[in-house]
């Protein structure tokens, strides 16, 4: 199967190419040429910029891919696009998408009061609010621009008559190469052989779905793969889902840490250790589509990718934002006299 990716050279891009060519697929990827990515010597490359797609379409309809991945569909205009720049040309368009776009999101970062039941699936109510980072200070969460919106970018895709259309919402991805340095609040805690890790109680509990970068990309590949795929909407993300304070007891176990989690109710927290989001609202997806209809399983098992991901972190630490960027984050003092504080 002749595949093109759209991006494919960052984070989670570099796995699924990878996976496709040991799948025995012929992949070509369209980027800017910026990121040193570590793809095969099979895999074609044509530069360029994805606001330009359309530039591109005679050189496209040479190549004449059957499926279009796009891993990098962060706008309604970057949909229009693609659709446009490959229409008449490929037989089947699959853009990433993430799972904020559920309105759980909205009461999760307080911009909603209902609680919405969990898990959710892929018919739960979207956002009514769009443009979620819009006038978030800079650097925002995802790092990308006011018009980031992924519930148009999937209305755009699915819209096409011409060009069936998959969409996949990720979770939190963590592993190696991870931009966002998911566990390292944790892990440089443990590094540091610190006695305990305080977590405000509401938080402690939380849920949150999340998934590592080589289940994820072979979740990925599956739907690319698969024509059953056309015209679906599938959640990714590991299950079950760990509490917060679970997951950081698993991290720790994994690496030898000696310490414990240390749960204490809001009130008796300094400010800037209060959660900022409604920590009652969780955020879990159900996978039971992409399960049943095209048979994912983690090809990973969690510890294992716990593993990997210490590892790869421990290798990293200069990359890793340090205390300036988050005071509270490693301000040891201060958990300190909480600890003591709540000893006493």
């Amino acid at each position: 199967m002749k595949i093109l990716v759209i991006g494919g050279t960052n984070f989670i891009g570099p796995v699924v190419v990878n996976s496709l060519v040991n799948m025995g697929h012929e992949v070509t990827v369209f980027h800017r040429g910026k990121t040193n990515a570590d793809l095969p010597p099979t895999v074609g490359e044509i530069f360029g910029d994805r606001a330009q797609l359309t530039e591109f379409k005679t050189e496209f309809k040479r190549l004449s891919p059957e499926v279009v991945l796009d891993m990098i569909a962060l706008t309604e205009q970057d949909a229009l696009t693609a659709s446009s720049a490959f229409e008449g040309i490929a037989q089947h368009m699959i853009a990433v998408s993430s799972i904020d776009v559920y309105r759980a999101r909205d009461t999760l970062w307080g911009k909603e009061s209902k609680i919405f039941p969990v898990p959710l699936t892929e018919d739960s109510v979207l956002r009514r609010q769009l443009y979620p980072y819009r006038g978030i200070p800079s650097p925002s969460p995802i790092n990308s621009s006011d018009d980031y919106e992924k519930i148009l970018v999937e209305k755009v895709v699915m819209a096409n008559s011409e060009l069936p259309g998959t969409i996949l919402r990720l979770p939190m991805v963590y592993g190696y190469k991870d931009y966002m340095h998911r566990f390292f609040s944790y892990l440089k805690r443990m590094f540091d052989n610190r006695p305990a890790i305080v977590l405000e109680e509401t938080f402690a509990q939380w849920h949150g779905s999340y998934g590592f970068v080589e289940n994820v990309a072979y979740g990925i590949t599956l739907a690319v793969t698969n024509p059953h795929a056309k015209g679906r909407i599938y959640n990714i993300a590991e299950q079950p889902s760990l509490t917060e304070a679970e997951r950081i007891k698993k991290l720790g176990c994994i690496l030898g840490w000696e310490g414990k989690v240390v749960v204490v109710p809001k009130s008796r927290l300094p400010e800037a250790w209060k959660p900022s989001f409604n920590m009652n609202q969780q955020w879990i997806v159900d996978t039971t589509r992409i399960r049943k209809e095209l048979g994912y399983l983690e090809p990973v098992p969690e510890e294992e990718a716990f593993r990997q991901t210490i590892d790869w972190e421990k290798k990293h630490l200069s990359e890793q934002p340090q205390k300036e960027d988050d005071p509270w984050l490693f301000d040891y003092a201060t958990e300190d006299a909480i600890l003591t504080h709540v000893s006493t």
